[in-house]
């Protein structure tokens, strides 16, 4: 496709994006902008969060990842199954009986303000960063595919590409995304699908050959019991799906902003559950995609690319399939990073504003401008730097980052939700510091003394350091319950 093209497709899935964005922004206000004014459709809720929660980087990355590791991340999406469950059983209740807009507010509720105030810097932290690291590819698509050819410097792709979300987002915040999150999951799975049935026409291959080629080609691999070592190992990978679905659905304000404009528990519990049991099927068509680029790569005697995560885009975008897989990917790949990009910094956008300046529905409309500017462009920054340092799939990098930052708030959630202790706050902040770094000394002696590589179950390490550093801090006269 040629950037005229590609430039002209953009344009006008933006144009359908902003006539969606004014229809339901109309007669907004501050309560519209966090909850949606506790309206929302759990259906469409559900439907859209498969969108926001896969991002560009499961568009891009999961595919190009098979080459290394096979099929084995459906362990960990397998894992996906029960932390789902026990977000919608435990933690669901807990923030609808708090009638919570910030589900930060918990900790507020349960150990004071200095807890809370910790817990919702990190999630601002942990946010920013992993939704950064996210729009990153779909802006180095966009600059390699558009904006490289006609020597536009990547800092102006970047800054494109965040002031379309922003132009989106900010009258209409959690409302609009719930529209918009429906449309981008739609065109993604769209992409994804019209890409599986071009390369399988083209490779003329039937059920019974993919099925053998699954059980033959090292790729195929998904199940990894021998190796307890491997970062692929099963109960590695089962066990860190359960605690990243907790902390990064659960315990992100992003993902529970959504389920908390729902009419009432019920239905934001409904939406939950539905929402869990399609994530594993449509992680699955990602692989199988992954799998059936790599088989064509292998099959046409091509070279794979020097990064994974540029498999999908170069085969997309060449001449190797008909042009309408390459509209369709540009159109998912938009879609697909937007649908996470959008959500995540309006939800950034809300816990500042309610968490940290403590004014929620009170707040001036021109202090929600400056804060939702305020975040747009640190995300430009993240981004710019985390170009000039990455060395790595950009999927693994987010997982990587997630069990640091995301590790304290897994343990202050765990301690306020399963003991009774109240805590002498003062040292709250120092323990969300030390846990991450004693995690990583934790990892390196494992690596040295065990020859075990720790994977993404540093979440559960990071999570199990900061709850024992927490219970060292317990006010024994004050101790209470939720």
């Amino acid at each position: 496709m040629t950037p005229i093209i590609t430039l002209s497709v953009i344009v006008i899935y933006f144009a359908i994006i902003l006539i969606i964005a004014s229809l339901t922004s109309k007669d907004s206000s501050n309560s519209t902008f966090f909850s949606a004014n506790k309206k929302a459709n759990w259906i469409m809720v559900s439907f859209g969060m498969i969108g926001a929660s896969l991002s560009g980087v499961t568009f891009i990355s999961v595919p190009g990842w098979v080459n290394s590791t096979g099929f084995t991340y459906l362990q960990m999406v397998m894992g996906y199954i029960p932390g789902y469950l026990f977000v919608a059983l435990v933690l669901l209740p807990v923030y609808y009986k708090l009638k919570l807009t910030s589900i930060y507010e918990f900790l507020n509720h349960r150990f004071g303000t200095i807890s809370y105030k910790s817990g919702a810097i990190f999630f601002l932290l942990s946010r920013t960063l992993g939704s950064s690291i996210r729009l990153f590819l779909v802006a180095q698509v966009l600059h390699i595919t558009i904006f490289g050819p006609w020597h536009v410097p990547f800092f102006v792709t970047v800054f494109i590409t965040i002031a379309l979300i922003w132009l989106y987002t900010f009258k209409g915040g959690i409302n609009t995304i719930i529209y918009t999150d429906v449309l981008q999951t739609f065109f993604m799975l769209s992409a994804t699908i019209v890409t599986i049935y071009f390369v399988i026409n083209t490779e003329n291959l039937s059920f019974k050959s993919i099925i053998s080629l699954l059980h033959t080609e090292p790729y195929g691999q998904l199940w990894v019991f021998d190796d307890f070592h491997s970062k692929q190992n099963f109960f590695k990978q089962f066990l860190s799906g359960a605690f990243i679905t907790i902390v990064m659905t659960g315990l992100d304000q992003d993902m529970m902003q959504k389920n908390l404009t729902c009419r009432n528990l019920k239905e934001a519990q409904k939406n939950m559950i539905w929402y869990g049991s399609m994530f594993a099927p449509v992680n699955l068509l990602f692989l199988f995609l992954g799998f059936l680029l790599v088989y064509f790569i292998q099959s046409h005697h091509l070279s794979m690319p020097e990064r994974a995560d540029a498999l999908y885009p170069m085969l997309a975008t060449g001449n190797y399939f008909p042009p309408v897989v390459g509209f369709m990917f540009i159109v998912g790949l938009i879609a697909a990073a937007y649908s996470s990009a959008d959500s995540a910094l309006t939800a950034l956008t809300t816990s500042f504003m309610v968490d940290i300046l403590g004014k929620g529905n009170a707040i001036e409309t021109k202090t929600r401008f400056w804060v939702h500017l305020m975040f747009s462009c640190i995300m430009l920054v993240v981004i710019l730097i985390f170009r000039a340092i990455n060395n790595t799939n950009v999927i693994d990098a987010i997982f990587t980052i997630a069990g640091y930052t995301y590790g304290p708030l897994l343990g202050i959630f765990a301690l306020g939700l399963f003991t009774k202790i109240k805590l002498n706050e003062r040292f709250v902040p120092y323990i969300f510091i030390l846990s991450p770094i004693l995690s990583y000394v934790i990892s390196v002696i494992l690596k040295n003394r065990f020859n075990w590589v720790v994977g993404y179950e540093l979440l559960m390490i990071n999570g199990l350091t900061t709850f024992f550093l927490l219970m060292l801090l317990q006010n024994k006269k004050n101790n209470t319950t939720l």
